[in-house]
């Protein structure tokens, strides 16, 4: 079972079975490759060996994650959140490793390895978490904000560490020498690559993407990788930095997003890899001998990251009930830290029941972080009295704002979608009330002048505030589809006859919405699509009634909230002929043409029963022009008229 063809072949079979499983459980794939190497590892089936050959390979998997983070990491970002990523993520993760490294001394491990260790497990899991917050509508939230730059800090000291571990694993006693050696040799190394590298990368990738082949530009992405993680190896430093390294210079290109669409497929099949070999580690009887140490140093690991991390919150000066949520979605580990605790034990700093005890009660806190992000509300409410405080400020809020309106509509979501709808909505004079969850928006729209309140839609008692029971109807204007799952279902249960118009991004959860209540959904791809189509046929001079025709037909195919809304056209309207149909007719202005340099009052095309409908002027779109607004050559006019009075203003524009 030891061949290499049967090797590639058993672990795509798991792969796409286990991906294929832990998508459909909602966990991250990373455990499934982990649960492939525990049970087809040496310490079980032994169907995969544990050989320097797969080690090599499954390397390469690092190497690609840490391109993939360079690609990611920019500076405005990082200087965007400064404060909380270098604060708040700075005194986590070097008080996490103080905190491991003492521990580790007094249990007789020694400081190297406590630090090794603390650097492992001070990670947090970016794909679980980032994940968990989209779903529950917190990515904008304080607490939101605060994980997102702590975990990016988190990356970032990856580098760090990866250059520590070698000088750490050199001995206690001369630590600093190996240490400093190592931080010269990177300063040399990354000073030689960052200068060099900004002035050549764009340039060389111009280059090789004149020659307009897929082919070479993927294979030049490949070199420029893999040679400067050989660089930095040979400079006696990691091969993951080399990789960021390479990550970093691209992204201050033009081409970082094509290079990380390119390099996806590499990093997802060999980081898979990686994670099989880690699991590969964990020998499950051994774990099982040592049940109770293990959760033992699960509960360590959840509680005292949790209570560091909300300390250090409160030190930083935010609210318990935010500084919890915080802690909470930072308590697992991550998947970098299985990267640190790697190298850690091939340089001998950790082994034995030591790592087996830690591994295992890392992939065990991984399993539960779902968990307890989903009952971080539940234990932020048992532990913080003043979050109750703080749901009943803001159930007051909503309550009286929504206080005095009946029939109204209900927003969910206040942003680009909810404006829109709420503009249109007040200029017929209709009541809505918006719930957001972002502070800043709703402070901002509020001091506006605008009707919306700083709630979760997706919360009973806020909906309940919002007036669910007396509301004409609802809109969800985000396309979350959990969010409006969860959504459609409270409101299937307070107010089941409630029409719901659901926003989605595309066709793919239609059924699924529809069956939970929805009255109607909305696909952003069709109405997109629509409004091009639409567009087009005009200006290539099909009718308005018959462009009309077609999506009223193909609207009613698709909406059947909208049926009979467009044959509400008059049969007077419908029986004028297409000829008399307003048409739409662009006209480019030349120095010689007659209407260069006069107003559009002065044209005429008034008289000619002909409209202006929009100004273009070197490529910027001037919409409803004034009639005292003067034309300029090189201006495109776009008309709108019947057939022949257009080709009358036509005339009369370019001649006279």
């Amino acid at each position: 079972m030891h061949s290499t063809l049967a090797l590639i072949v058993l672990l795509l079979a798991a792969a796409v079975v286990v991906s294929a499983l832990f998508r459909r459980l909602h966990l991250p794939s990373i455990l499934g490759f982990l649960l492939v190497g525990i049970i087809l590892g040496p310490h079980s089936l032994d169907w995969i060996p544990d050989s320097p050959d797969t080690s090599a390979l499954a390397e390469f998997g690092v190497v690609f994650l840490m391109f993939s983070i360079g690609l990611e990491f920019s500076l405005p970002r990082l200087k965007a959140i400064r404060n909380t990523a270098l604060g708040l993520g700075g005194a986590q993760v070097l008080s996490f490793i103080l905190l491991a490294a003492v521990t580790a001394h007094l249990a007789g491990l020694g400081w190297n390895a406590g630090i090794a260790l603390g650097g492992a497990l001070a990670m947090s899991s970016t794909a679980i978490v980032s994940k968990m917050l989209a779903e529950r509508l917190a990515l904008q939230s304080n607490h939101g904000h605060q994980i997102i730059a702590v975990l990016l800090f988190q990356d970032l000291a990856v580098i760090p560490l990866l250059i520590l571990a070698p000088a750490l694993a050199s001995g206690s006693h001369a630590l600093w020498q190996p240490l400093l050696l190592a931080v010269i040799k990177a300063g040399i190394a990354l000073s030689a690559l960052l200068f060099l590298g900004h002035k050549l990368m764009r340039p060389w990738f111009n280059w090789v993407a004149s020659h307009k082949s897929s082919e070479l530009f993927m294979l030049n992405v490949l070199l420029i990788t893999l040679s400067l993680a050989w660089f930095t190896q040979r400079a006696g430093l990691s091969l993951a930095l080399g990789a960021f390294l390479a990550g970093m210079l691209i992204s201050e290109t033009e081409f970082r997003y094509q290079v990380a669409d390119d390099i996806k497929p590499f990093r997802d099949v060999l980081l898979g890899l990686f994670f099989v070999t880690l699991g590969m580690q964990l020998d499950w009887l051994n774990v099982w001998q040592h049940l109770g140490w293990v959760i033992i140093l699960l509960l360590s690991l959840i509680l005292s990251k949790t209570g560091l991390v909300w300390l250090i919150g409160r030190l930083f000066g935010n609210d318990a009930p935010v500084a919890l949520r915080t802690a909470l979605g930072l308590a697992q580990a991550g998947e970098f830290g299985f990267v640190l605790l790697s190298q850690a034990a091939g340089l001998g700093l950790v082994h034995g029941n030591t790592l087996q005890g830690v591994l295992a009660a890392m992939v065990l806190s991984m399993m539960t972080a779902p968990l307890i992000l989903q009952q971080s509300d539940r234990i932020v409410r048992w532990a913080c009295n003043s979050e109750w405080a703080h749901r009943a400020r803001e159930l007051h809020d909503v309550a009286t704002r929504s206080m005095g309106i009946n029939d109204h509509l209900i927003i969910c979501g206040y942003g680009r979608s909810g404006q829109s709808l709420a503009r249109l909505l007040e200029s017929e004079q209709i009541s809505y009330i918006a719930l957001d969850a972002d502070p800043a928006r709703v402070h901002d729209a509020s001091a506006a002048g605008e009707t919306v309140v700083f709630g979760d839609a997706s919360r009973r008692e806020v909906l309940k505030a919002a007036g669910l029971n007396r509301a004409h109807g609802m809109v969800i204007t985000f396309s979350d589809h959990a969010a409006s799952m969860k959504i459609l279902q409270l409101v299937q249960e307070i107010r089941p006859d409630l029409p719901v118009i659901v926003r989605t991004r595309d066709e793919t959860d239609l059924d699924s919405l529809m069956a939970a209540g929805a009255m109607a959904v909305v696909p952003e791809v069709m109405e997109g699509s629509l409004m091009l189509a639409s567009h087009a046929l005009l200006l290539l001079g099909v009718p308005l009634s018959r462009v009309l025709k077609k999506l009223r037909s193909v609207r009613e195919q698709r909406y059947s909230l909208l049926r009979g809304f467009f044959r509400g056209v008059s049969d007077a309207d419908s029986a004028i002929s297409d000829a008399a149909q307003p048409r739409l007719a662009s006209v480019l202005i030349t120095e010689q043409s007659a209407a260069a340099h006069r107003t559009i009052a002065e044209t005429g095309l008034t008289d000619l029963d002909v409209e202006v409908l929009v100004v273009r002027r070197r490529n910027i779109r001037g919409l409803d022009p004034q009639p005292e607004m003067r034309i300029l050559p090189g201006d495109v006019l776009v008309l709108r008229g019947n057939p022949d009075n257009l080709a009358s203003a036509e005339s009369q524009l370019l001649q006279g």
